[in-house]
C-alpha cells in the first residue's frame, strides 16, 4: 500500500510544481498534500512539528500570493484598477498566448486598468510594472516553497 501513497504523493508534488508558476492553480497546498499522502505511508518520516511548520509556511505563501501583487502596484503608484486588470490579464494571458501571456498578460492588464482609472501612460506604464512585480516575486517564494516540499519528499521515500 506504501507505493499507492507514494505515487499520489508524488502526483501532489509534481502538480505542486508546476502550480506555483501556473496562476489560479494552488501549487504550495497541492505540494504540501503530497507531504500529507507520504505520512500515510507504514513508516511516516515527519513528525507532527514538522508539518505544522510546513502548513503555517504553506498558509502564509498562499497569502502571500495575493498581496504581492497589491503591494507590488500600490508601491508603484497603482489604484485597485491595476491590481484588478493585472490578475484578469494574467489569467487572460495564459489561456490565449501561453506561455508568454503569463508575463505579458498581467502587464497589458494591469495598465489598461490604470488608464481607465485616469492615469496617464508613464503612469498606468509604472502600476503596470509594479503589479508584475509583486507578481513574479510572490511566484518564485512560491516555487522556492514547492521545490523544497518536494525535496523534503524525495529524501524521505
Amino acid at each position: 500500500m506504501d507505493i499507492v501513497w507514494i505515487l499520489i504523493g508524488a502526483i501532489f508534488i509534481i502538480a505542486g510544481v508546476v502550480g506555483s508558476i501556473v496562476p489560479a492553480m494552488p501549487g504550495t497546498p497541492l505540494s504540501y498534500v503530497g507531504l500529507i499522502f507520504l505520512q500515510l505511508t507504514e513508516h511516516p518520516p515527519f513528525d507532527l512539528s514538522f508539518m505544522l511548520i510546513w502548513a503555517l509556511i504553506v498558509v502564509i505563501v498562499s497569502g502571500l500570493d495575493y498581496l504581492a501583487t497589491i503591494i507590488g502596484t500600490q508601491r508603484m503608484g497603482g489604484t485597485r484598477y491595476g491590481i484588478f486588470g493585472c490578475l484578469i490579464g494574467g489569467v487572460a494571458g495564459l489561456i490565449l498566448f501561453p506561455p508568454f501571456g503569463i508575463i505579458l498578460g498581467p502587464i497589458a492588464g494591469a495598465f489598461i486598468g490604470e488608464l481607465m482609472a485616469g492615469k496617464n501612460r508613464d503612469q498606468a506604464l509604472k502600476a503596470a510594472m509594479g503589479a508584475v512585480l509583486g507578481f513574479f516575486v510572490s511566484t518564485f517564494i512560491k516555487l522556492i516553497v514547492s521545490l523544497t516540499l518536494a525535496y523534503y519528499f524525495i529524501v524521505n521515500i
